[in-house]
Formats: structure tokens, sequence, C-alpha cells
């Protein structure tokens, strides 16, 4: 069961599970096209996802009900028109409180490694805002605001911008027996969708961070 975060005639966002691919793997198994006609809710096609969230990544996934309203949110993430937030648990105890990290980056692969993303000063442009929340033992919740959209901006932003890799990233960092998954997740959205509403939605934090020991909210240092 996948819960829906934000429901109108074109659009749904949803709370994607961590650990679900968007797209059937290769060597098969679950995935959200299995989930797709059952978010069809009485429309007669079925929702289209507009943008990607990594395999691992949970929280807010914008769907697109009709092939115009598709072209329309497309056209708002190329044009900035979309705000993201992410929460993310990073493998360090962060000493700052907020900062922008500015790191191009650029594709690499190999037969060993297979692809990754790599800083790279003829990169892509790459920005992200980000300010710590909370501070544990050897760990950091940190929010994560992307401006530009970059294929593992944050991994790699995390991992070679703040020097602490997200929580069991096994690319960017190392696997974590605490977890199953690289912890992070895709807490909030905002669509702006000109003289209409915009469409918001929020995802809670997942049980996993929680297990982390995570202090309550009202606990976090959040910068003013």
């Amino acid at each position: 069961m996948i819960d829906i975060l934000y429901e109108d005639g074109e659009a749904l966002v949803i709370d994607k599970p961590g650990g679900l691919p968007i797209e059937r793997p290769r060597k098969g198994g679950p995935s959200l096209e299995d989930h797709l006609g059952r978010l069809r809710l009485g429309f007669q096609r079925a929702p289209v996802p507009v943008h990607r969230l990594d395999t691992d990544t949970s929280g807010c996934l914008l769907l697109a009900r009709n092939p115009k309203a598709l072209a329309r949110f497309s056209r708002a993430f190329e044009e900035r028109a979309v705000a993201k937030t992410y929460l993310g648990l990073v493998a360090g105890e962060l000493a700052e409180a907020e900062g922008r990290i500015e790191l191009a980056l650029a594709k690499i692969s190999s037969a060993e490694k297979g692809w990754r993303m790599i800083p790279a000063r003829k990169g892509k442009p790459s920005i992200t805002d980000w300010r710590r929340l909370w501070v544990g033992e050897g760990i950091s919740l940190v929010q994560f605001r992307p401006v530009t959209g970059r294929t593992h901006q944050i991994r790699v932003h995390a991992a070679s911008g703040l020097g602490f890799a997200l929580v069991g990233d096994p690319v960017y960092g190392t696997p974590d027996a605490r977890c199953r998954r690289t912890m992070l997740h895709a807490s909030s959205i905002i669509v702006q969708r000109g003289a209409k509403p915009p469409i918001t939605a929020t995802s809670l934090m997942p049980a996993d961070f929680a297990a982390f020991g995570i202090a309550p909210m009202e606990q976090w240092a959040i910068p003013a």
C-alpha cells in the first residue's frame, strides 16, 4: 500500500517507500510500476512519474495524471519552479550550522565499479543549500534543499561538500549494518502552477530514521 500525500485532477504526490525502484530492474522484481494501475483511482490513464527518486530514497514523488499535466510539470522542473526538501543522515558530527555547496558534477564509469558522479570543474553546475537539524553520536540529521537537480547530487555533495557521506550509501560512503538503505528522504515538494494553487505535500520522517535515536522535532537545533 502506497500512501497518497496530495491529489487533484492533474496530479498525485505519493509517499514512495525506501527500497522501491521507480522502473522495473533488469533482473526483475518489485517496482512502482506494480502500483500505477491501482493509483488510477477512477481515471482512465495510470499516472506517470514526473521526476526520479533513487531506489533507496523515500518520500514525496510527483505523478502526472494526463499528458498535458506531465508536460506542464516537466517544464516546471526545467524552469526551477519546483522546491524540494530532503532529510538526510550523514555519517559524522557537523560543526557548522548551515551553508551552501557549489560543486559541479560529472558522470564517470568503469568496468569494475560501474558509473558514478564526481565533482569536476567541467561538470554541470550543481548547488545544494543545507542546514544541520540535529547531532548525535557520530551522525547528523541534515535538511537539504537542492537548487539544481543533478543525478546523485545530494549524495555527492554530502560526501564531497560536507565531508560526510550519507549513512548507508554504498557508492559514495560505506554500507551500515544499522540500515538497509541510503538514509535520504524526500520530505516535501512544492510545485508552482501559475494562476492555480501550488501543489504542496509533506512526508513525515520514516521509522528507520527514528531508529538511529533522533531526538523529537521540537528538540532540533534549527537555525533562525
